[in-house]
């Protein structure tokens, strides 16, 4: 008697009906709103506090969030969820399944992005790294005294034309003309500020118009994303790159944004990106987002990945990019 009715009080806490059927409606619900949001990030506004940028810069992290609904519903066994979950699977895949793919590396040129950080204190250890990607162009930002003139001195046997103009620079194989200034600063930054060259690199697989920038800082807070001035600087350097009379143009640069991120439209409109590789690049530690990009036009940037650290809060990143 006893014994039957324990087991009559454990079937009564364990058996609530409509529950598990509850559960699995939510799981389902938020599998809708992951593939909505992935599909369709370009129309979630981008006010207050440009809610639309944070989100992309984030975008490729829906993944998980996927795989947490996914174990969800396996574990409560349902089968409308598991369906729901078809959504967001195949916009991310559609999204980023590309870059999971591995690339081919042969010929075009290799090329190294790397903001070495202003506060770096091994820029010869740096800089020797940099030597072992043996890439044909070496681009670098927060150039800035004694620090430069060790990466000239290091870099100068592998890499021996060079332009630096402010705190950015390019160090190449290959020759150099063409070099100056270009001006993407913001109304709003004071005078002095210098983040933008450009120079045609003439390698054998013909005239490049190779472009180094370093767009401003963005900053998330209790507003939202601060990115005003790197969206205006984004704007001058899409301006610069879309008057380029060369042909063939390479981008490499700290954008301080992801290629997903709306701010950087004025660049990824004419300019393509890497179809392979997540690259995440920043910060060092643990990097969560590749915002040191490689970009070009009429030439494909093929993988991308990243190199080991060096004593920046950056990693470099490396690509092939290949003319025509």
């Amino acid at each position: 008697m006893v014994e039957r009715a324990d087991s009559g009080a454990v079937a009564s806490k364990t058996a609530v009906p409509g529950v598990g059927k509850r559960r699995g409606w939510v799981v389902a619900g938020s599998a809708v709103v992951v593939g909505v949001v992935l599909g369709f990030h370009r129309h979630v506004p981008n006010w207050p506090g440009r809610v639309g940028s944070l989100l992309e810069s984030f975008l490729p992290w829906a993944g998980l969030f996927i795989v947490v609904l996914l174990v969800v519903a396996l574990v409560r066994r349902s089968a409308v969820a598991l369906v729901a979950l078809l959504l967001p699977v195949g916009a991310w895949v559609h999204a980023f399944g590309g870059l999971l793919l591995p690339g081919e590396e042969r010929g075009g040129l290799v090329v190294v992005q790397h903001n070495v950080s202003d506060e770096n204190r091994d820029p010869a250890g740096t800089a020797r790294a940099l030597i072992d990607s043996r890439a044909d162009l070496v681009a670098l930002e927060e150039l800035v005294d004694p620090q430069l003139a060790v990466y000239e001195k290091s870099l100068a046997a592998d890499y021996p034309h060079h332009v630096v103009r402010g705190t950015v620079g390019l160090w190449s194989k290959h020759p150099l003309s063409g070099e100056q200034v270009v001006d993407i600063k913001p109304p709003s930054i004071e005078e002095g500020w210098s983040r933008g060259v450009r120079a045609v690199v003439h390698s054998p697989y013909g005239d490049v118009a190779a472009y180094v920038a370093h767009l401003p800082s963005v900053r998330v807070g209790m507003g939202g994303l601060a990115s005003q001035r790197r969206d205006a600087s984004a704007a001058l350097l899409g301006r610069a790159v879309a008057a380029e009379s060369v042909e063939a143009v390479v981008l490499l640069g700290d954008l301080n944004g992801v290629a997903e991120d709306r701010g950087l439209r004025p660049l990824t409109s004419q300019l393509g990106v890497a179809e392979r590789g997540f690259a995440f690049s920043f910060p060092a530690a643990f990097p969560v987002a590749r915002i040191d990009q490689v970009m070009a036009r009429s030439a494909t940037v093929g993988h991308i990945r990243t190199l080991p650290a060096t004593g920046s809060d950056h990693l470099p990143v490396v690509a092939r990019v290949v003319l025509g």
